[in-house]
């Protein structure tokens, strides 16, 4: 079942993506954060109180509070890269670039969690590697010449602290519910995104989202916690490298939807980059 669990978070990965971009073409992407969290807050407490997950909520150790606790924090700064990104440069780009932190996720799942790395795994996670150095293509310049890769920048980021988040649940969800330990980790996330936008000044651009923009931030948000609530349960019955390694295979439900919706449509060069990908993360699985 958490095979069939990180399909569907994969799923609903790929469908947030093309409705973030959908959402933040000229919003700001902290407010745009703050505004996709609270959407995902509800939806995580929501399946809370459904499935009764708040009952064990007494029996949450402080250890367990902590790497929840930076585990939202780190998701929280892993959002703020990642829909910075996604403004600036092509979502299968953007998106193939965040998800080369399985690569990361399994180097620090061996260190950490004792997880074995087979030779198979090994060269999965080179071929993803690969792939998405592929994937990125070439320089980009924009109208004064320069480099105006910015948003690789931003995808990086992304992806170190989405490795970071991946491990730190994976830490904090022993012995708690997953629908539980995601609504926590929501809330966290919430607080600080929110707090970013107050600390930078930023109340005013919430104000500005058009309504078209707000719908599919809205949207984003009650996908991406449908994605949460299948990772977070497939992660704490399955091994954390292979639960990431199935989870990014939402770059080929990307491709998908950003061909349909936004109309990108991937050069031979791309086309490379995400068969390897896609070959690596198979790879890594199995």
């Amino acid at each position: 079942m958490w095979l069939a669990a990180a399909f569907g978070s994969a799923l609903f990965a790929g469908m947030t993506s093309v409705l973030a971009k959908c959402g933040i073409k000229k919003a700001d992407p902290d407010a745009v954060t703050a505004l996709r969290t609270a959407a995902v807050l509800v939806f995580a407490w929501l399946m809370v109180f459904i499935t009764g997950a708040w009952q064990g909520i007494e029996n949450v150790s402080v250890k367990t509070w902590v790497f929840l606790v930076l585990s939202g924090l780190a998701t929280g700064a892993s959002w703020i890269c990642y829909f910075r990104a996604l403004q600036l440069g092509e979502v299968n780009k953007v998106v193939s670039v965040d998800k080369s932190s399985t690569v990361l996720t399994i180097i620090l799942a061996v260190i950490f969690l004792g997880e074995s790395l087979t030779p198979l795994k090994a060269v999965g996670a080179a071929a993803a590697a690969a792939g998405t150095y592929v994937m990125t293509g070439k320089k980009e310049c924009g109208e004064s010449g320069k480099d105006s890769r910015m948003w690789l920048v931003y995808a990086i980021l992304s992806a170190v602290f989405a490795s970071l988040t991946s491990i730190l649940g994976k830490m904090g969800i022993e012995g708690v519910d997953s629908n539980l330990g995601t609504a926590v980790r929501t809330t966290v996330v919430l607080a600080a995104a929110w707090g970013i936008v107050f600390a930078r000044g930023k109340a005013a651009e919430v104000k500005k989202i058009g309504g078209r923009e707000l719908l599919f931030v809205l949207l984003s948000g009650a996908a991406t916690g449908a994605s949460w609530l299948c990772y977070y349960s497939a992660l704490k019955n399955g091994p954390a490298s292979i639960v990431v390694s199935v989870d990014k295979l939402s770059v080929l439900f990307t491709a998908l939807f950003s061909r349909v919706i936004l109309g990108e449509r991937l050069n031979k060069r791309s086309v490379a980059g995400l068969t390897l990908i896609t070959a690596g993360t198979l790879a890594m699985i199995f």
